[in-house]
C-alpha cells in the first residue's frame, strides 16, 4: 500500500513509524515531513495547508490510504477534498473539525448538550470584554476563537493582563483572524489530563492517557510551549474516572456532533480537567496531540493502520483495540530561546545507536548538506517505553544527554509530578 501522510512534525514521525509496522505498508510519503522523517519516508516539498497540491499528489502517485495530522489542514478541508477524489484518509472533514478551528462552536456545544466545561462569555467587541472582565475572578482565562499553533490561550493573573491580553488578541491580531472573537472563561484547578481516543463517529476506542508540561522552565516555570514532555499513562487518570468520563464527556461529544449533522471521525483530543466537581472539558483538538502521541503510540499493541481503516470504513466497534502494559516518557530538546526567539541551522549530533527502547521523533529539523540541523523550536522527541514510568524516565533522559546542538534546552522534571502522584496512590 501508498500511504500519504500530511504534516512535517515529531506527530507525524510517530505515525509514520507505527503505520510502517503493517508489512502491508510499501511506501509511505511525507509532505512536507522533515530532515530525520525522510529516513523513513519519502519527503516531499508540499506544504500542509496547500490542499490542491496535496489532492493532485495523492492522485498522481496512486495513495491508497492518508492520514491528515495537523489541525490547519484539517480545519480547511483535506479531509474532504480527498474523499472528493476518492482517497480514503484518516481524519474529521471541516465541519467536524470546528471542535477545535472555533472556540466559540465547541464551547456552544457543550453549553447546548450539558457536557461538563468551564463557565465561559464569547465577545467580539473589545469594549464589552473589558467591561465583562471587571466582574470576574482572577486568575481567568482569555481563549482566541480560532487556530494559533497552541498558543492562543492566555491565563491573566490581575485586571491589567487581561486588559493587555484583551488587546494583544483583539486588536494588534497577535494571532491574525483567529482572535476577531474571544472567550473569557472561569479559571479551573486540578490535576490535567489529555486523552486521545479513536472513534468512527459512533464508536469510540480511548487511548492510554498522558500527561503533557506545557512550560518552557523546570517547575513549570516560564511561558506557554506547544509541549516540553510528556508521560504515559496518566496516574490521575483511574479507572473510576474513566468510566465517568465516557459517559458524561465522551459519547455525549459524540453523540452532540451526530445531532449537529458533523458526526466526528479521526482522532478526538479531550483536554480534561479533574476538578473538585469532576472531570470537565478544558479544550477538544480535532486531531492527535503533539507531544501526547509520541508517548501514547508507542503502547499501542493494535496494528494502527488496522485501527485507522476501521475509523474511516466506520467498523470500529468490531475492532478490539489493545495497549501494551508498562508506561512511556518524552523528553523534547528545544533551541535555545524557544518558545519566544530562537536560532536556526544549529548542526545536530546524534548519538551512532539507541537502546532498543528508546526512539527518536523528528519534529523540527532539516538535511543542509547531508546533515541535520535545527529548523524549528521544538527539534527532537527522545521517547523510551519500560515496564515502569521511574524506568521510562530515566532512559529517556539518559538517551537525551547524548545528543548535542549549540543552546539545546530541555526541562529536567517532566514526570515528576505524576511521580509524586504514583507514590501517594
Amino acid at each position: 500500500m501508498n500511504i500519504l501522510v500530511i504534516g512535517g512534525g515529531g506527530r507525524e514521525h510517530t505515525i509514520i513509524k507505527k503505520l510502517k509496522e503493517n508489512p502491508r505498508v510499501s511506501k509511505v510519503y511525507a509532505l512536507p515531513g522533515n530532515g530525520g522523517i525522510a529516513a523513513d519516508a519519502e519527503c516531499v516539498d508540499i506544504g500542509a495547508k496547500d490542499i490542491p497540491a496535496i489532492v493532485d499528489f495523492a492522485k498522481c502517485h496512486a495513495v491508497d490510504f492518508a492520514v491528515v495530522a495537523p489541525d490547519d489542514p484539517l480545519a480547511l478541508g483535506c479531509v474532504d477534498r480527498l474523499h472528493e477524489a476518492g482517497i480514503p484518509c484518516f481524519g474529521p472533514c471541516a465541519k467536524a473539525a470546528r471542535i477545535e478551528s472555533s472556540k466559540v462552536f465547541s464551547k456552544s456545544l457543550m453549553k447546548k448538550y450539558g457536557i461538563p466545561t468551564a463557565d465561559y462569555a464569547v465577545f467580539n467587541d473589545p469594549k464589552t470584554a473589558l467591561e465583562y472582565l471587571k466582574t470576574v475572578q482572577y486568575p481567568t482565562v482569555v481563549k482566541a476563537d480560532g487556530l494559533a499553533l497552541g498558543k492562543g490561550v492566555l491565563i491573566p493573573q490581575t485586571y491589567a493582563e487581561a486588559e493587555a491580553a484583551v488587546k494583544a488578541i483583539m486588536e494588534d491580531k497577535v494571532f491574525g483572524a483567529s482572535g476577531n472573537e474571544i472567550v473569557i472563561e472561569e479559571f479551573l484547578t486540578g490535576p490535567e489530563v489529555s486523552v486521545l481516543a479513536f472513534t468512527d463517529g459512533t464508536a469510540i476506542a480511548p487511548m492510554v492517557s498522558s500527561m503533557d508540561h506545557k512550560r518552557a522552565g523546570d517547575g513549570d516555570t516560564g511561558p506557554n510551549t506547544g509541549g516540553m514532555g510528556t508521560i504515559a499513562p496518566n496516574p490521575c487518570y483511574t479507572p473510576e474516572i474513566a468510566q465517568r468520563c465516557m459517559k458524561a464527556i465522551f459519547q455525549p461529544t459524540l453523540a452532540a456532533m451526530r445531532a449537529e449533522g458533523c458526526p466526528f471521525k479521526g482522532c478526538l483530543y479531550f483536554g480534561l480537567m479533574l476538578t473538585d466537581d469532576g472531570p470537565k472539558v478544558i479544550e477538544y483538538n480535532c486531531r492527535f496531540g503533539d507531544p501526547e502521541t509520541q508517548v501514547v503510540l508507542p503502547l499501542l499493541k493494535t496494528d494502527l493502520l488496522t485501527v485507522m481503516q476501521a475509523v474511516e470504513n466506520e467498523t470500529l466497534a468490531e475492532l478490539n483495540v489493545e495497549w501494551r502494559p508498562g508506561a512511556a516518557a518524552c523528553v523534547i530538546l528545544a533551541s535555545g530561546g524557544y518558545p519566544v526567539s530562537y536560532e536556526k541551522g544549529k548542526v545536530i549530533t546524534l548519538p551512532e545507536t539507541l537502546p532498543s527502547n528508546v526512539t527518536l521523533y523528528h519534529a523540527g529539523d532539516r538535511l543542509e548538506n547531508s546533515r541535520l540541523v535545527t529548523s524549528g523550536g521544538r527539534v527532537l522527541g527522545v521517547t523510551a517505553t519500560a515496564s515502569t514510568l521511574k524506568e521510562a524516565l530515566a532512559d529517556a533522559y539518559a538517551a537525551a544527554g547524548t545528543i548535542r546542538f549549540e543552546d539545546v534546552f530541555m526541562r529536567h522534571d517532566i514526570g515528576r509530578r505524576a511521580l509524586a502522584v504514583m507514590e501517594e496512590q
